[in-house]
């Protein structure tokens, strides 16, 4: 009986394991959905590591990081809308940091990919990986830090 309970047990941690460490979601279809030749023919190599690879590129290397004019981030890959300028705030960690998204273009998944569970930011029209999402933002908003790769985004300024 004893070696029974073992087994089980042991089976048990090991289908859970297992999915701890799937995505929380199945594969998704996105609306716009290109062969990895075609990105990388569209994208620079930076690009294609952070969008389509989930790379991260280097702490305040981009000149979004320090932007303060009014406008919209748009997805890099898609063009898809993601964060506006009001939205941004300098949270120090060398990214650019926003407290909210654009309601519905943002997916929020799981990855595992550094050890433990975090929130991983993905553009909900292509797929493409934008940043991870944090509880340590501005209180007073939302408290969520989005931190994006700038090479993920394109500025689109305000038109006046």
């Amino acid at each position: 009986m004893k070696k029974i309970l073992t087994l089980s047990t042991v089976i048990l941690l090991m289908v859970y394991s297992c999915k701890a460490q799937n995505s929380s979601k199945e594969k998704k279809i996105y609306k716009i959905v290109k062969t990895d030749s075609d990105w990388r023919k569209q994208l620079t190599p930076l690009q294609y590591y952070v969008l389509r690879e989930a790379g991260t590129e280097r702490a305040f290397s981009s000149d979004l990081n320090k932007n303060k004019a009014k406008g919209t981030y748009v997805c890099a890959a898609c063009k898809t809308p993601l964060y506006k300028s009001e939205h941004k705030y300098d949270s120090g960690s060398g990214w650019p940091s926003f407290d909210r998204a654009i309601k519905e273009n943002v997916e929020l998944d799981v990855d595992y990919k550094i050890g433990y569970k975090r929130t991983e930011l993905k553009c909900n029209t292509c797929g493409s990986h934008l940043g991870h999402s944090f509880d340590d933002g501005p209180e007073e908003t939302t408290g969520k830090r989005d931190c994006i790769n700038g090479v993920a985004l394109e500025f689109i300024p305000e038109k006046k």
